[in-house]
């Protein structure tokens, strides 16, 4: 059984006016299955994010389904953990209380504090766990977002460009320990980006989706590419295919921007 399987999936949103919706995401269908890291890779404004909120649970499909081994996604859960592009932590909280909060309450207050120093430890914050968020940089920030989100321990980690507000070589070195961390916990990720480089980097599949409304249009397999130095002539090579897919991904041929409302 796969872990997502989505099938024929619309999304719309009504304009303004009310009389018709803006189509966002059209006749979406895949897979995801375990252990699976995949990135989800598009322009601005194809639905990516909106793609993960369904995932996630924060919003409903208008058509087609969404299920999550084998039963539809009704609301959000903590099985389906979600890493944000901002930090969002509790400013009067410091790292280690950050990370505690995540754990349920039901947890053994030694053994929650031994959960939240594993995954801080993992992320390499062990040394600033009494430091509150606004004495940290935004990488370190980042770090502990997803420390948090680890600590909840998640089947399923849905990450929206959680590095993308950060500097390149922040975000290269961020990008490395997740990956690290992905391959000791060997969690399913699905990973939105705009980067290429990231989704070379990170993915074990990768998907292409076009301009608005967002389709799919082309992916590729990573999972036999041994090799991920950005240099290499193969990584060179894929690099120049997906970006020659993604310069021609405009809007999908002949799909509708709007519908009347109850077509």
């Amino acid at each position: 059984m796969s872990v997502f399987d989505i099938e024929g999936v619309y999304k719309v949103y009504p304009d303004q006016s009310g009389d018709t919706c803006r189509v966002v995401v059209r006749d979406v269908s895949f897979k995801v299955e375990e252990n699976e890291f995949l990135c989800v890779l598009g322009p601005s404004g194809c639905g990516k994010t909106t793609m993960l909120n369904m995932l996630a649970g924060f919003e409903k499909p208008y058509l087609g389904s969404i299920l999550y081994r084998g039963k539809e996604i009704e609301g959000p859960s903590p099985e389906r953990a979600v890493v944000f592009q901002e930090f969002s932590l509790l400013p009067w909280m410091t790292v280690l209380g950050n990370v505690e909060f995540s754990i349920p309450k039901s947890v053994p207050k030694e053994e929650k504090r031994a959960r939240a120093m594993k995954y801080l430890e993992m992320v390499g914050l062990a040394d600033h766990i009494d430091k509150l968020p606004r004495a940290l940089s935004g990488g370190m920030k980042q770090r502990v977002a997803i420390a948090r989100t680890l600590a909840m321990e998640p089947d399923v980690l849905l990450m929206d460009e959680p590095f993308s507000s950060l500097d390149e070589q922040t975000k290269g070195r961020l990008d490395k320990e997740l990956l690290s961390i992905w391959s000791k916990e060997r969690r399913t990720v699905i990973f939105i980006t705009h980067s290429i480089d990231e989704a070379l980097t990170l993915g074990t599949r990768i998907v292409l989706m076009s301009a608005s409304p967002g389709e799919i249009r082309k992916e590729w397999d990573m999972t036999g590419v041994t090799d991920r130095n950005l240099m290499s002539d193969r990584m060179l090579a894929l690099k120049r295919e997906i970006l020659s897919s993604l310069n021609s991904c405009s809007c999908a041929d002949g799909a509708p921007r709007f519908i009347e409302i109850g077509d």
